[in-house]
């Protein structure tokens, strides 16, 4: 079975976090899929993607428009089928069946927000409980640390 990683935004926000993430998925030649539930935060994030530095050119697209060839999907209530990594944002959920058939599986949320960060401890109980093997890693200083494991 999969495992999940959970990703404790502390030090920056999920616009800056998030592309690192992408850049060392895509560097493993993975299909991304980047599953948030509100449209108005996928559509910044698909901003902040297309903006980046030129020298970073990250190639993706908001479900609804070729999803199949697009490297890095961006979407709510997308099947995870095709894809190597499935991230989390906006407290978007994963199934263990989803995780255990990705190579990677995420759950980004911003430690700053209560209600965030309650629904991603929802998350690690969830998912741990139905033997889901988790790791737990949190910023800081600018580095992720590993401060949790399970499974």
């Amino acid at each position: 079975m999969g495992a999940v990683y959970f990703y404790h935004l502390t030090d920056s926000p999920l616009e800056d976090a998030l592309p690192q993430i992408l850049d060392r998925a895509r560097a493993q030649g993975w299909r991304v899929l980047v599953r948030g539930r509100r449209p108005a935060l996928l559509d910044r994030l698909d901003k902040v993607l297309w903006n980046g530095p030129e020298d970073s050119f990250r190639a993706h697209g908001l479900a609804g428009s070729q999803d199949a060839d697009q490297p890095i999907l961006l979407g709510a209530d997308i099947p995870s089928d095709g894809f190597d990594c499935v991230i989390s944002v906006d407290g978007a959920d994963l199934t263990p069946a989803e995780i255990a058939s990705a190579q990677r599986a995420c759950i980004m949320f911003d430690g700053h927000d209560g209600d965030a960060l309650q629904h991603a401890r929802g998350q690690w109980k969830s998912l741990t409980g139905a033997a889901v093997a988790a790791q737990y890693w949190a910023q800081d200083d600018g580095r992720w640390i590993k401060k949790a494991e399970a499974g």
